[in-house]
């Protein structure tokens, strides 16, 4: 991978360490998602958070909604250290936030970090006492706190009083305008309760997430510019599909380019049975493709036309592309820099060998009428015509045999075991 020409500076924010791994200050843009298991069943939540964790989810947060979950949480923080899944575990409350953490200590102690909406943890009276007692459980076990406002859920009370602030001014703004300014004002207040309350800005972390991406953009905007806390950032309800990867790159990429943000999430809403990891995925792929971040190889490939009738580099890149993949968590573990390395499976003569030299292995395979043979070009220079039936299975030996010569091994230490062949991706987070 080149190193990009313009760096992104990054927004200067406060570090919150959380279970081992740490979000803003110096530390890299950390990816996170979410599962969608009921919590109280044990079984599935620990195999969903460890496929989550292999996928390469540097935090995983999962929903405390009533007492059957709270009393899994220990239950599940128990299974995935057992299997070796250290992923720290972020606790998402909602309602009775103040009564789960208090009655099940164990619940409290297991969870890495609390996430707190501050509009619905009550009204009033009700609001501030049930919103302290979560600040002061997060204060006995040491635990930070991600005060995450929503537009879904947004404080009322608060939204009622600067709309009617606006309604009197003498030069008002739209309903949208004071929506936005209510979310930053939610978040940058009840950050001020917590730090009242004890808990320092090195343990809070803030959001405010909205569904639509100019809305989260001038939100998160603003909320950069009035505060140095860390940030969580993140499209909410970005929907299915290419709508929802799209819907969140457009609008995540261009906060991640102005340098705001410290950890993302990509909130994919995921077919019935579908695999929850293609939001971890996704997430990757937007801060590799930005050069914020490496996590594996990427693929670069031709989209293909009428000079390209045959699928074979179609099966190819696929093929490639599947198979750096799974050999990354050994890889990771072995060789130093492996992820930055740039594969290209090209289709024809007219971009095939350019795009090949630039790339550190690459392949440009024969396209309609073109001469059966397909170049193979390394570090720029042109190494071998590969012909036949198995021209698949002999770049992918070409690709294992560039992987074991140009990257440095790691050193493996004296206590080190060899590592499992599916154990998936290790974080990258404290490299």
């Amino acid at each position: 991978m080149t190193d990009n020409p313009r760096p992104i500076s990054r927004r200067k924010s406060v570090a919150v360490g959380v279970g081992g791994v740490v979000i803003g200050g110096e530390a890299p843009i950390l990816v996170q998602s979410m599962t969608n298991t009921d919590t109280a069943d044990v079984e599935a939540t620990v195999a969903q958070v460890t496929d989550l964790a292999r996928a390469g989810s540097e935090l995983v947060r999962i929903t405390v909604d009533r007492e059957d979950a709270a009393r899994a949480v220990p239950r599940i923080r128990e299974g995935l250290d057992r299997q070796g899944i250290g992923v720290p575990l972020i606790g998402d409350f909602h309602y009775i936030g103040h009564t789960l953490l208090t009655k099940y200590p164990d619940c409290a102690e297991a969870l890495a970090k609390y996430r707190i909406n501050p509009g619905n943890v009550g009204h009033g009276e009700k609001r501030d006492t049930r919103f302290s007692t979560m600040i002061e459980v997060a204060l006995r076990y040491d635990r930070p706190v991600r005060i995450g406002v929503n537009w879904g859920s947004l404080d009322q009370d608060l939204l009622t009083t600067l709309m009617d602030e606006n309604a009197r001014s003498a030069q008002p703004v739209t309903a949208a305008d004071v929506t936005r300014e209510a979310l930053v004002v939610s978040a940058l207040s009840n950050a001020a309760r917590a730090e009242e309350l004890g808990l320092g800005r090195d343990r809070i972390v803030l959001s405010c997430k909205v569904s639509s991406v100019q809305d989260l953009v001038a939100v998160y905007a603003s909320l950069a510019a009035r505060s140095d806390h860390a940030l969580h950032l993140g499209l909410t309800e970005a929907g299915m599909g290419s709508k929802g990867i799209v819907a969140s790159t457009a609008a995540m990429s261009v906060l991640l380019q102005q340098g705001i943000g410290d950890t993302i999430r990509v909130s994919l809403t995921p077919k019935p049975g579908g695999d929850r990891t293609r939001e971890v995925i996704v997430a990757q792929e937007i801060l590799q493709t930005m050069g914020l971040r490496a996590f594996t190889p990427l693929v670069t490939a031709c989209p293909g036309c009428g000079r390209t009738t045959s699928t074979v580099f179609q099966h190819l890149a696929e093929k490639i592309q599947d198979h750096v993949r799974a050999r990354m968590p050994v890889w990771r573990q072995r060789y130093v820099g492996v992820e930055t390395m740039n594969l290209a499976v090209m289709g024809c003569i007219v971009n095939g060998p350019g795009e090949s030299k630039h790339a550190d292995i690459g392949i440009s395979l024969p396209g309609t009428g073109e001469e059966p043979s397909a170049p193979v070009f390394i570090d720029g220079r042109k190494t071998v015509t590969l012909r036949g039936p198995d021209i698949a299975e002999e770049f992918q030996r070409i690709v294992d045999d560039y992987v074991e010569t140009r990257y440095a091994k790691r050193d493996p230490g004296p206590t080190a075991q060899e590592p499992v062949e599916d154990a998936g991706p290790v974080s990258t987070a404290a490299q």
